[in-house]
Parts: C-alpha cells; structure tokens; sequence
C-alpha cells in the first residue's frame, strides 16, 4: 500500500484542510473557519519529525473521571488449560489500559473518553422508535409508518456520533520521519503478502509417546488462527494517516507514525516504539492443512510414527506430512503486550522490526513536545 498523508479530512460536518501555512477547519458553509489553534479544537503534541492534531473537545474540556488507569498489578503466571494430553499455556497480552505511553497519555484519555460517551444513534434511534410505536397504537393503522421514526433519529444519532465520538489526527512529519514511516509500510506489506499468517494464542510442549505418535511426532503443539493484517485507524479515530494494523486475538495493534495503539473493541491502549520488543526466529512445523504457496518444506514425517521415525503400522491411514518452515514473532513491551505471530516465509521480521526502530529513534533524538496550550 503506497503511503502519503491527505490533505484533508472529515469528522461529521467539519472538514479539516492540512497546508503549510496550518490547519484550518471548515462547517457547512465554505469560508466559514472555525477555531483550530489551542483555544480551539484540538490537542497538538508531537515531537521528534513528528506532530499530530487531536480533536473534537470543547475548550478546556478534560477526559471523563476515570479515564486514567490505576498502575498495573504485577501479571500473573499464564493461565494454562489441558488440550488433548497438552499443558498448554496462554500467550495473551494484558489490559490495554495498563499500556500507557506518557508522551501520548492525552491522546489516548480523549480517544477513551470519546468511546465512553452516549451514542446518540443509540438514544435518538431506541427514542424515536418508541415514540412512534405509542402514536401507532393511539392512531391507529393510518399510523403505521411512524415506527420508522427510529431510523430517522439512528441517522441523525449516527451523523451527530460521527464528530461527537471522534478523535481527528494530523500528522505532519519531516523528511527522516516519512522515510522511517515509509520503510515501517514497505516491510508490513512484505508480511501481509505471506501465504500463510496466523496469531498464536496458545503452545504446549508434548511429555509423552502416547501424545507424540498422535501428533506426527511433534515436541511442541500450537493453538492458532489464521489472522489479519490490513490498513485501518482504530474505531472513533480519522486521520491524514492510515497505519498499519494487525490483529493479534481480540486486539489489534494499530502503528501509527509515533506510537503503536492497541485496540481491544472497547479501550485503546498506547506503547512506545522504543519500549515494544520484537524476537523472531524460524519455526518447523508439521502442516497437516494446506500448505501455503510461499512455504519452504524442509522435509517429512508420518501422521502417527514409531520411536524410529519411519510409519506406525498399526494405524491404517498413516500418510506422509510435510514439515514446513515459518517464522515466527513474538511481539512484547513492559506495559503489557505479549503476542506471537507466524508468517509462512522467513526473513521478513527483521526489516519491520528496523522500521520500528528507526521510528522509535525519530521519537527519542527530539524530546520536546508542543502541548494543547501551544508551549513546549
């Protein structure tokens, strides 16, 4: 996916327009500006190549009580369960709101705070609706189109929810930031174009023959899904930037230009780019499914083998399966994040897990921020 940044957006009824000379917005009408500095609608933090505008928030508006999380309790052991003769151990990471990059704390409070909000669509659409079914059986039959208030008032909840449960990035990144950038989309398009992608949520080592034979001789058993790697902005977010995404279970880690945002469907959590840690390295793996396209097979075992290796005759459907060679990466920080991928071709995590550091470089070499009241 090529990467550039818009020049414009929309949240609602408000465009905002990105040029040299700043961000200017517009409602309705053109030429009627709105306020788009400090005292107007936007968070404006940044630092090292790369700043951003958040919005849309009342002056002087502050995040719902709450919104700041308590510091995490130490993690616990992985929780384990018993599959099929296998202790296998849960690879999860923890609640995103103990993921808390300071530098980006505001931007993470008013994102939260916005999903908190009442949906209008929900209000509006459930009120209406009602309404009409009341005057339905008042009326009569000549008033039987009046239920279809509630899709009226979803439509407008929906267009009023569009700005008011919405958070709007700019970016503006100089010339090392949008190379950095660049590299992080290059490298990500490299693993999404892999024949085979998955999540791993669970692994296992195997502690006896009985188990071994019935496993095509495997040591290590993994529980995992084919997963999703995509270009998306995290829910209630519009941006000039759409990032990278992956999703890793019921997360999804979402790389924008200064900070990896993790998105569990309810509450967004943020991680450093200098505190997120990647690990790789290859995996074989016995493919008893289809083998994907770009796979390297390094060899074959039997579906049930003896002590030897070669095929247990005493069971009739005992067919050949091939091993192939994948690569996995296991995605960690101090805060909470503990996934693991696998990708069918290797080679591939070393140049994104580069582009990463390039980026948390680009945050790191400059350390001041320009804040909501415009000082530094």
């Amino acid at each position: 996916m090529p990467f550039y940044l818009r020049k414009s957006i929309k949240a609602g009824p408000f465009r905002f327009n990105f040029s040299k000379s700043g961000v200017g917005a517009s409602v309705g009408v053109k030429g009627l500006r709105i306020g788009t500095g400090p005292r107007g609608h936007y968070v404006h933090a940044g630092r090292g190549g790369i700043y951003y505008r958040a919005t849309i928030g009342r002056p002087g508006e502050r995040p719902e009580v709450g919104t700041t999380p308590t510091p995490a309790a130490p993690r616990s052991l992985p929780d384990a369960v018993m599959e099929n003769g296998v202790r296998m151990v849960e690879v999860d990471s923890g609640d995103v709101l103990a993921m808390r990059d300071e530098s980006r704390a505001d931007l993470v409070d008013e994102i939260n705070a916005k999903r908190s909000t009442t949906s209008m669509a929900l209000v509006l659409g459930l009120s209406l609706a009602g309404l009409g079914a009341i005057l339905t059986m008042i009326i009569g039959p000549t008033g039987a189109p009046l239920p279809l208030l509630g899709v009226l008032g979803w439509a407008i909840g929906r267009w009023l929810d569009s700005y008011r449960r919405t958070c709007v990035l700019f970016y503006d990144l100089d010339e090392d930031a949008t190379a950095a950038f660049e590299d992080a989309v290059r490298t990500f398009d490299a693993l999404a174009a892999c024949g085979g992608r998955w999540h791993v949520a669970a692994g296992g080592a195997v502690q006896d023959l009985t188990t071994w034979k019935r496993n095509a001789g495997a040591t290590h058993i993994v529980r995992k899904q084919p997963t999703t790697l995509e270009y998306r902005l995290p829910r209630g977010v519009t941006s000039n930037v759409t990032p990278p995404a992956l999703h890793v279970g019921r997360q999804v880690i979402h790389f924008m230009p200064d900070v990896a945002l993790v998105d569990d469907g309810t509450r967004v959590g943020a991680v450093g780019y200098d505190d997120l840690t990647l690990r790789w390295q290859d995996s074989n793996f016995i493919e008893d499914g289809i083998v994907p396209r770009d796979a390297q097979v390094i060899g074959h075992t039997w579906k049930h083998p003896n002590k030897s290796g070669g095929p247990d005759r005493r069971f009739r459907d005992n067919r050949q399966i091939p091993i192939c060679r994948y690569e996995a990466v296991h995605l960690t920080s101090r805060n909470g994040v503990n996934e693991i991928v696998e990708f069918s071709r290797t080679g591939l995590a070393t140049g994104f897990a580069a582009a990463l550091r390039k980026l948390a470089r680009r945050t790191v070499q400059s350390p001041t921020a320009l804040l909501a009241d415009g000082t530094a």
